[in-house]
């Protein structure tokens, strides 16, 4: 079997730890600038994946991180606040993304061809290049026909949480304009599911993540809000169903660091900084290390708790302690 079925037919720990060492191999021999930092950090043979060194995310901005003869199909930016520190993500197969995004959701919620898609997602409609607009986009195509983007218009979502009663509706937004949606006035959407993403994208002060949940919960007349993670240099994503618990697909894994060594890992219950595997970026770098601080808890799940000092603000899914 290829690496590319493999990646989709992960059924326990010992399928992953088997691909993973598989894809690095891969990306090893493959992937220019990963070898170099790998040949610079680690000496002894690595067996497991949690001996696997993990790229530091910065290389995504000042690197072409893609394995060699392997043409670029797609670049996806980030939204960094300039030009320059843009993080980009060299991308060869899409359909190896589309296959990432709509199993992934899939396993959790159910095809994305029962939904309404509602996507209020104003800065990333802005930059352009976006990964999350890519997958918003073809949720959009593949949803039911009243699927689209939103604006701000109240009286609008009013009437559209009227005639979309009795539907299956998804209302994904950047977390800044569903918090001012909220403020605009009460909203019967008890049986949509709200899902925040994105932050506050530094255009507003950052909240605790209990009391924003609670505030959307009350104005959407809703019992929880899920959340989307994911950044420019993945191709897949983990959800939360409520409480800032997130689960990711088989093929992605989440191994919390020793704030102070790298290469030491938590227990559950301590947070560290966050390393990803995603084994769906097989052509660019599966092994990275984020600039995000979390947590493990015991049914696998992690929470997300916040950046490291002088970190930029990105477009994954981060909120304050």
């Amino acid at each position: 079997m290829s690496l590319l079925k493999k990646i989709f037919n992960i059924n326990n720990e010992t399928d992953f730890n088997s691909l993973a060492l598989e894809v690095f191999n891969f990306q090893y021999q493959n992937t220019t600038i990963y070898r170099s930092y790998v040949n610079l950090v680690k000496s002894k043979n690595i067996r497991h994946y949690l001996d696997i060194p993990f790229l530091p995310i910065q290389f995504f901005k000042s690197n072409e991180v893609i394995a060699k003869n392997h043409s670029i199909k797609k670049v996806f930016k980030s939204s960094g606040t300039t030009q320059n520190n843009k993080s980009k993500h060299h991308v060869h197969n899409l359909d190896l993304y589309e296959k990432s995004f709509n199993t992934g959701f899939k396993n959790l919620y159910s095809e994305i061809n029962e939904w309404t898609v509602l996507a209020l997602l104003p800065s990333y409609l802005e930059q352009g290049d976006s990964s999350l607009i890519y997958m918003v986009n073809h949720f959009i195509d593949k949803g039911s026909s009243e699927s689209r983007y939103i604006d701000f218009n109240f009286n609008n979502i009013k009437s559209l949480s009227e005639k979309l009663k009795s539907k299956k509706v998804l209302l994904i937004g950047v977390t800044y304009a569903l918090l001012e949606l909220a403020e605009r006035g009460s909203l019967d959407l008890k049986n949509w599911v709200i899902m925040e993403t994105g932050g506050m994208k530094g255009r507003r002060k950052e909240m605790i993540r209990n009391d924003l949940h609670k505030q959307l919960m009350r104005s959407f007349n809703v019992d929880s809000v899920h959340s989307e993670y994911g950044m420019t240099e993945l191709l897949s994503q983990a959800y939360s169903k409520g409480n800032g618990v997130f689960s990711t697909p088989p093929w992605m894994k989440i191994i919390i660091r020793d704030f102070e060594d790298p290469f030491t890992y938590k227990k559950p219950h301590l947070s560290g900084g966050i390393n990803i595997i995603d084994l769906a970026n097989i052509y660019s770098c599966s092994f990275i290390e984020t600039q995000d601080i979390g947590k493990e808890t015991n049914n696998g799940g992690f929470e997300i708790l916040g950046r490291f000092d002088k970190s930029e603000v990105r477009g994954c899914n981060l909120l304050s302690f």
